[in-house]
């Protein structure tokens, strides 16, 4: 029984798992969207949404922290330049996940993790 146990594995061990929501967040950073499944979306949302709290925060500990995880001096750079000053009258809440349908050849379900204020380019 899995009681009080919460997260998804994902198929990974603990090492890849923390790498593929580096990952992911970064590139959710860096592209404003990302498509992934919606398992992976779930698991991924709550630590962007904190990387974004440490771009709000703007001071240098938030930025020493955000790198620790990112690796990527670039992303944190945007990060603390650029997506936490938008969102630094928003409480929370910063990202939602829409929905696709199934992937063609496995049929997962797919998402889009957006940020709040994305527009996409026409």
């Amino acid at each position: 029984m899995r009681h009080q146990r919460a997260g998804r594995k994902l198929g990974r061990d603990s090492a890849h798992r923390k790498a593929l929501y580096a990952n992911l967040t970064a590139s959710l950073i860096e592209h404003g969207r990302i498509k992934t499944t919606v398992a992976k979306a779930k698991e991924v949302r709550p630590v962007a949404e904190e990387m974004i709290t440490l771009g709000r925060r703007g001071d240098v500990p938030a930025r020493r922290q955000a790198l620790k995880f990112l690796r990527s001096q670039d992303v944190v750079h945007k990060l603390f330049s650029e997506v936490g000053p938008r969102f630094s009258d928003r409480p929370g809440g910063y990202s939602r996940i829409v929905k696709l349908g199934p992937r063609q050849g496995d049929a997962a379900e797919m998402a889009y993790l957006e940020l709040v204020d994305y527009v996409p380019r026409a």
